[in-house]
C-alpha cells in the first residue's frame, strides 16, 4: 500500500492542494462563461456545492475557504469522521454526511450550485441510476465536475490500494483474468476485504466509452466538455509531475485512448425539460 492511503492526514493535504490547482480552474472556466452571458454568478461567489464520494473532504477545503457552503457525502462513516476532524483542524466550516447517496432526500438539503464527483463514479455499479439522480441535486443553471481513471489506464484499478510492494506499483495488473487476478492477489498476501474491493472495481470498472454511452441515455445531462489527461493534475501534488494533457489525437481513438489517460475531467450542466 502507498503510504499516502495509511497517512490521510496527508492524502487529505494533496487532494486540497490538486482541487485549489486544478479543479477549481477547471470548473471557474465554464461557470464564468455563463456568468460573462448573465446567465449566472462568478465562480467566487457561488453559494453552495456538493461532493458525492467526499472521502476525508480534501476536494472540499478550497471550496469552503472560498466562502461556499459544502456538503460532502460517503458511504463510509470512518472518511467521514476524518473529513469532520480535518476541517475542524483547519479552521473550516462544512457539514458531512455518511450515507449512500441513493438514500438521500434532494429536497431534504437544498439545491447545489457545483457537483463534485471525483474518482468515485468507477465504485458504482448502476451507473444510469447514479447519473440519473444528479439533475435532483443539481440548481438549474448548475455544474457537474465529473472525474474519474479510464478503466484500462495503467492503475485503474485502484491497485495501489494493496499492502504487497509489488501489486501496488504494478500497472495493468487489474486487466488479468479475474481468477488469476484473484489468485495473484491472494498469493500476494492481500487481505479478502481488499479482495474484494478491487474484484468489485473490476465489475464496476467504466471505460470512457460506457461512460459517455450511458451518459447520452439521460436527456436531463449534457457534457459541455471533456478534458483527457495523459498525466494526471493529481500527480502534481502526488509526485510532483507536471499535469499534461492526452494529445487531440489519441483522445479521438476510442478504446486505444483508455490506456493512456489517467484521467478523465467532465463537465456536465442540467438539461432542462
Amino acid at each position: 500500500m502507498q503510504e499516502r492511503h495509511n497517512n490521510r492526514k496527508r492524502y487529505f493535504r494533496e487532494l486540497a492542494q490538486t482541487s485549489r490547482n486544478y479543479f477549481i480552474p477547471y470548473i471557474g472556466q465554464f461557470v464564468a462563461g455563463k456568468a460573462a452571458k448573465g446567465d449566472r454568478k462568478p465562480l467566487d461567489s457561488g453559494p453552495r456545492v456538493l461532493e458525492i464520494g467526499c472521502g476525508d473532504g480534501g476536494n472540499l477545503l478550497p471550496f469552503a475557504r472560498m466562502g461556499y457552503y459544502t456538503l460532502g457525502v460517503d458511504i463510509a462513516e470512518g472518511r467521514v469522521a476524518d473529513a469532520r476532524r480535518f476541517f475542524a483542524e483547519c479552521g473550516a466550516k462544512g457539514d458531512f454526511i455518511a450515507s449512500d447517496v441513493f438514500l438521500l432526500d434532494p429536497g431534504q438539503h437544498g439545491l447545489f450550485d457545483i457537483i463534485i464527483c471525483h474518482d468515485m463514479v468507477e465504485h458504482v455499479a448502476d451507473k444510469h441510476r447514479f447519473l440519473s439522480l444528479l439533475p435532483h441535486f443539481l440548481a438549474a443553471d448548475g455544474l457537474v465536475f465529473m472525474s474519474f481513471p479510464a478503466w484500462q489506464m495503467p492503475f485503474g484499478g485502484h491497485q495501489q490500494i494493496c499492502r504487497s510492494p509489488l501489486v501496488s506499483h504494478l500497472p495493468f495488473v487489474h486487466l488479468l483474468p479475474t481468477a488469476l487476478y484473484r489468485w495473484l492477489l491472494q498469493a500476494s498476501g492481500e487481505d479478502e476485504a481488499c479482495i474484494n474491493e478491487l474484484m468489485s472495481i473490476k465489475q464496476t470498472r467504466t471505460p470512457i466509452e460506457l461512460f459517455e454511452r450511458t451518459l447520452r441515455s439521460i436527456p436531463s445531462l449534457a457534457i459541455t466538455d471533456r478534458t483527457l489527461w495523459l498525466v494526471n493534475p493529481h500527480y502534481d501534488a502526488k509526485f510532483s509531475l507536471r499535469p499534461r494533457r492526452l494529445p487531440k489525437w489519441l483522445s479521438a481513438m476510442p478504446y486505444v485512448r483508455n490506456f493512456f489517460t489517467t484521467s478523465c475531467f467532465y463537465a456536465l450542466y442540467r438539461v432542462a425539460s
